[in-house]
């Protein structure tokens, strides 16, 4: 809630609780006695006297207005509605000083404000900001993009990329793949990784070729292989800083490819 603040021709100062996302234009009892001629006593009768007839809770429309002496007066605040229901039992010349008032206080809203020299300055300045800010996102996206092309090759395992990154503790990410669900683990007494369904054809795919032991049956092993996606979603997690690190690392998230080529 918050208090809507108007300030009638009267000079007095009439302020009306309402919600702060429904705030609409009215009128105060005060002014509305001041461009009748009638006695704001006898406005505040007839206006509950309409609420008891339409069956609507004064509490709704109730302000509170500063009289001369600076005291706080109970007075209504009416929307348009309100205001012409109002009208109808006034005689013909109060209604038609009550509507020139409104028409006034419609008009002054519907003029725009002319901006001053600042507000221009101001809007430049804004809008140059914001120009500067999305320069930097598309120059940091354009870097990220060209560290990913020389990262990523097609075949690439998940150790094998996360090799390149500084940092990385290889060893664990597997099994932060795994914690992941884009892979899982197809043996009981050891590693051996497969991809997830989550992961399948989205971020990872298996490259699978056939083995054959000497003395044994052959058998069909299978490589979970990163696809263009994963690397990328990959390269996002270790910007993040949330891929398993080496104790060791220096706290720059660098890649090797890039610091040969510096």
């Amino acid at each position: 809630m918050h208090a809507q603040t108007q300030r009638d021709n009267t000079g007095h100062v009439a302020t009306r609780f309402q919600d702060s996302k429904n705030v609409s234009q009215t009128m105060s009892s005060v002014e509305i006695a001041e461009l009748t001629g009638k006695l704001h006593k006898n406005v505040l009768a007839d206006i509950r006297s309409m609420f008891s007839e339409l069956e609507i809770d004064s509490a709704e429309f109730s302000a509170q207005y500063k009289d001369g002496t600076g005291r706080s007066l109970p007075c209504f605040s009416l929307d348009r509605e309100m205001t012409d229901t109002l009208l109808t039992g006034y005689s013909a010349k109060m209604r038609l000083a009550v509507v020139r008032r409104w028409r006034e206080l419609e008009g002054k809203i519907a003029q725009p404000r002319e901006l001053s020299r600042m507000d221009l300055i101001q809007l430049a300045f804004e809008a140059e900001q914001q120009r500067l800010q999305l320069t930097i996102q598309v120059e940091a996206q354009a870097s990220k993009i060209h560290s990913m092309e020389n990262l990523f090759k097609e075949g690439m395992t998940h150790t094998q990329f996360c090799k390149g990154l500084n940092g990385v503790n290889v060893m664990q990410v597997g099994k932060f793949l795994e914690g992941r669900n884009w892979l899982y683990n197809e043996s009981k007494s050891g590693l051996r990784f497969r991809v997830a369904s989550y992961a399948r054809d989205k971020y990872m795919t298996e490259h699978q070729h056939e083995v054959t032991p000497h003395g044994k049956e052959p058998f069909v092993s299978f490589t979970p292989v990163l696809l263009k996606k994963g690397a990328a979603r990959l390269y996002d997690l270790y910007l993040a800083g949330e891929l398993p690190m080496k104790k060791t690392w220096d706290g720059l998230f660098t890649h090797d490819k890039a610091l040969r080529a510096a």
